[in-house]
């Protein structure tokens, strides 16, 4: 999949797409515009930026007067300004920007269950989704389809989010107090489930008159479950004109053949507005798929509502924490990728060993995935560290023997070298992963771990510099997340007896070890961007 990824250049794909009725029966006079957006994160300054999406939309309705705007999920979360608004304030921009169709990606859960059933009602676009179901009936929690009409023509968008939220998000939202879970994706390990509900979607939209139909999916591409991901829903329905697809956080516009051999448009737009897609239905019946890569200008409208909202929360945000004489680093200083979910790196080691200091245990496990932005040389922000730490996850110690930690060492290793957000980052312990060693790690149909099967890739596993001992017992710090509710499927820690509970935030943890710990400064401890030597990858 590699060879499309990551394009940063503009890319134009048109397509010839075979229709189930003739082209003069819904004509149209001009071109039906639909621009999307995915994993914005509260990004609405970052790149193109709120106000830039604006100005797109208005240059597009310019040029026709059909234009929709849609976003494929992962919109309210990911920044301070999302955290201190509990998702509120990104709602409320959307709704200026006057978005059509909305649907919930993993992430619009993290809130919690009942403040995203809050903020339903408040998105006027709408959220949708076809395969979010109640478990003990299979009936939608949200409508599935809205179809919208352009002079003649009918389009209709199919919500779709990733059956991955259920570990992705805490996992105790889904689930009821007895710990049984009340809500499903229509997850199973063939994805035979997800494809059935949402061509059910799909045909009823076909009935109502649909023209065309839209999947808006935050299913992802590279590194997520092969039967859910977007190519793969293509690949299994029929009637579906394009996927618009999140998750990833890739940057792709492509052609698959769908179950009867017709091809189905792919597109994704990467994260936090670095491009805008473009869908475009020409007169003739074409399909035109474009990423584009910057806006003409700035909506000084939607600019004036963002710094509004920014200024609310602009004085706590702005208050200094401490000083960093080195850049924490979660990506590659060579070429710029990510590398936190898929090897040691410094900002990796630093939070780890926040999290053992203030906590005081034998050691920390961090999931890869809970770290989302660097932290830059100078004075250190509150708001720079709810960019890095943008969850307000509670940091929890637990007691757990050697074999649990050695499990869960396995799991987040299990997908290298593509990315996981369950990739461990460690501190107080140490370990060798072999990458030629293929992984046996054997997981149920909603992603949880179930056991090692065979051969494992870890190894050399020292704690406090001594072997790992299976049967000992050990205190284990991190996050709520995941060693309580089990997130990104690391289950293994079901059970083990709590030691602390709840006690600070990710954020607030991470304060205490800067000002109290290393007294304000981050200093060549953490000069080495790939980390101190911990994770040995062979």
């Amino acid at each position: 999949m590699k060879k499309f990824l990551k394009k940063t250049s503009l890319f134009l794909v048109t397509a010839a797409m075979t229709v189930s009725a003739p082209l003069m029966a819904w004509a149209l006079e001009h071109d039906i515009v639909v621009l999307h957006t995915n994993d914005i994160h509260c990004g609405i300054n970052d790149n193109i930026g709120f106000a830039g999406l604006a100005q797109i939309k208005k240059d597009a309705l310019a040029r026709t007067p059909n234009v929709a705007l849609v976003d494929a999920g992962d919109a309210i979360q990911g920044a301070p300004i999302g955290k201190l608004s509990r998702g509120l304030a990104v709602v409320d921009i959307m709704n200026y920007l006057g978005y059509d169709f909305c649907i919930p990606g993993n992430h619009e859960f993290d809130y919690g269950m009942d403040r995203f059933l809050e903020l339903v009602p408040l998105q006027r676009a709408g959220y949708y989704c076809a395969n979010f179901v109640y478990a003990g009936n299979n009936k939608q929690v949200l409508p599935g389809y809205k179809i919208m009409q352009y002079e003649d023509t009918k389009v209709a968008f199919v919500g779709a989010s990733t059956p991955e939220s259920l570990t992705t998000s805490t996992p105790t939202f889904f689930q009821n107090e007895k710990g049984k879970y009340i809500y499903s994706f229509c997850e199973d390990k063939t994805g035979n489930k997800l494809y059935k509900q949402l061509q059910k979607n799909v045909d009823k939209a076909r009935k109502d008159g649909a023209d065309y139909v839209f999947i808006v999916g935050h299913l992802g591409m590279d590194g997520t479950t092969p039967q859910w991901s977007s190519e793969s829903v293509a690949k299994n329905t029929q009637g579906v004109d394009a996927v618009i697809d999140g998750h990833s956080h890739e940057r792709f516009t492509r052609m698959v053949k769908n179950k009867v051999g017709k091809d189905v448009l792919l597109a994704q737009t990467g994260t936090k507005l670095k491009t805008v897609g473009e869908l475009v239905i020409t007169p003739d019946g074409k399909l035109k798929s474009q990423l584009i890569t910057e806006s003409n200008g700035k909506d000084a409208n939607i600019a004036r509502v963002i710094a509004q909202e920014i200024k609310t929360y602009e004085p706590l945000l702005k208050q200094p924490v401490g000083k960093a004489l080195v850049q924490l680093r979660s990506n590659d200083p060579a070429t710029g990728e990510r590398i936190v979910r898929n090897r040691e790196c410094s900002l990796g080691d630093f939070v780890a060993d926040a999290y053992r200091a203030v906590l005081d245990c034998d050691v920390v496990l961090v999931n890869g995935g809970s770290i989302r932005n660097e932290i830059k040389t100078g004075v250190i922000s509150y708001n720079d560290l709810l960019e890095a730490f943008p969850f307000g996850n509670m940091c929890v110690v637990l007691e757990a023997s050697g074999q649990q930690i050695l499990d869960a060492l396995e799991m987040g290793s299990m997908s290298y070298p593509e990315e996981s957000g369950c990739f461990m980052q460690v501190s107080g312990l140490s370990y060798t992963l072999d990458s030629s060693v293929a992984s046996s790690v054997e997981l149920d149909a909603k992603g949880n771990f179930v056991r090692v099967a065979g051969a494992r890739r870890v190894s050399d596993v020292k704690i406090g510099g001594k072997q790992l001992d299976v049967k000992k017992k050990y205190t284990v710090g991190g996050t709520s997340y995941m060693l309580k509710f089990g997130g990104d499927g690391i289950t293994m820690f079901k059970g083990a007896r709590l030691v602390q509970d709840e006690m600070m935030s990710d954020a607030d943890t991470i304060m205490e070890y800067l000002q109290n710990h290393l007294n304000g400064k981050v200093g060549e401890q953490y000069a080495q961007p790939y980390g101190d030597g911990r994770i040995v990858i062979k």
